[in-house]
């Protein structure tokens, strides 16, 4: 189906890029954080059998998942503050003029991989910069089932919180475990940046971590629909998609 977003453009709804990464039981699921795997398990309880391949009639799993370590997942304010705000509750809007960018994270004497504003010169196109998808090299199939944990990820260095703001970005997206350093004492000094918080906690901003985006998808602007499981958390598993601006 075709929605034009102006007299000139439009996107085509029957085309998707998703780029969020689906959650599976078992040790191939991505995971970060010292989580465990995720378990799908068939219910046992009272004669009933949720799964079909071992006699029962339905299959009918318990799933025990952590939305932060074990995928794709969205995350509002409620992420660090005292109160536990839902992101179901404040993420209102799911289609946003978004750019996607390539970046790759500079070495430093620590290290750490970072990312920093240079990273973005040239390339975010600011009347599309409602959301900023990151997507970081190297960019390999790995990424999906990869465990972070314990592997010092590249990070977004504070500095670019002011570029951030004067960009009017709402909606930040990236392939990685945290927009913050592993291990960092616990500061999440970019994540209290970007939301505010305490002085002034920002509803509006979201971010969304451990996307995989194709390396086939070229860098520029798109239409992103962010699609949240309506979980009353912080943070919930979430399916971003994007779709290409096409022209007349």
């Amino acid at each position: 189906m075709r929605f034009f977003i102006d007299n000139n453009n439009y996107i085509e709804t029957n085309n998707p890029l998703d780029i969020s990464i689906g959650l599976r039981s078992g040790e191939e699921n991505l995971r970060a954080w010292y989580v465990d795997p995720p378990k799908f398990e068939p219910v046992r309880a009272n004669g009933f059998l949720g799964s079909v391949a071992e006699g029962g009639t339905v299959n009918f799993r318990n799933i025990f998942f952590n939305p932060h370590g074990h995928g794709t997942h969205t995350e509002c304010c409620g992420h660090i503050t005292k109160e536990v705000f839902s992101v179901n509750q404040h993420l209102k809007k799911y289609f946003f003029k978004a750019t996607l960018i390539t970046v790759e994270p500079d070495l430093i004497g620590n290290g750490d991989s970072v990312i920093f504003p240079s990273h973005f010169k040239g390339k975010i196109d600011s009347e599309f910069s409602e959301a900023i998808i990151i997507r970081t090299l190297p960019n390999n199939s790995d990424k999906t089932a990869k465990d972070f944990s314990n592997s010092n990820p590249a990070y977004i260095d504070l500095s670019v919180i002011e570029l951030l703001n004067e960009l009017k970005v709402d909606h930040l997206l990236i392939d990685l475990p945290s927009v913050d350093r592993e291990s960092d004492g616990g500061a999440l000094a970019f994540h209290h940046a970007f939301w505010e918080v305490p002085r002034n906690p920002n509803f509006n901003r979201t971010i969304t971590e451990l996307i995989f985006v194709d390396s086939q998808i070229e860098d520029g602007n798109y239409i992103l629909e962010l699609q949240v499981a309506p979980f009353e958390n912080d943070a919930s598993p979430s399916r971003p998609v994007l779709y290409k601006i096409e022209n007349k």
